[in-house]
């Protein structure tokens, strides 16, 4: 999660929205990605995206069977809906999107008994930290 946290500053720096992501599998990392769809012009280059577009192509293969996913903030739908497509383990979270969330505060998609694969979650993870990353990039922007 240190990772990631360190991917969200760098997002933060160039003016994005602070979200990084981190794609572990075994002990090694195999993806990383930092919000970037404003410098992008791409609305899907969320931190969770990019993270997945390179682990897959490190592995060869859209299905990341076995890894893990490391990112700063909730998933939104589009997100959650990878983490399935991408047959992700685990998402080790840290702070919840009360807004966009599609884990755990609007939705609860990626382990729903609905789809063919479940995503176990853990949340909470540097939480505090993540949540002040946000906090303080929202409040120099909007103060």
């Amino acid at each position: 999660m240190t990772m990631a946290l360190a991917l969200a500053r760098q997002a933060e720096q160039s003016g994005e929205v602070p979200v990084g992501a981190v794609v572990v599998w075994g002990n090694q990392v195999i993806g990383r990605g930092a919000n970037s769809p404003i410098q992008s012009r791409d609305p899907t280059a969320h931190a969770e995206i990019l993270a997945l577009r390179e682990a897959a192509a490190k592995v060869g293969n859209y299905r990341l069977e076995g890894a893990c996913l490391y990112v700063t903030l909730e998933p939104c739908v589009m997100c959650a809906g990878a983490l399935i497509q991408a047959r992700i383990d685990r998402l080790v979270f840290g702070a919840r999107d009360l807004r966009f969330g599609a884990v755990r505060s609007k939705f609860r998609l990626a382990d729903s008994e609905l789809l063919n694969h479940r995503v176990e979650i853990v949340e909470g993870v540097l939480g505090a930290d993540c949540l002040a990353l946000m906090k303080n990039f929202f409040s120099t922007r909007r103060g």
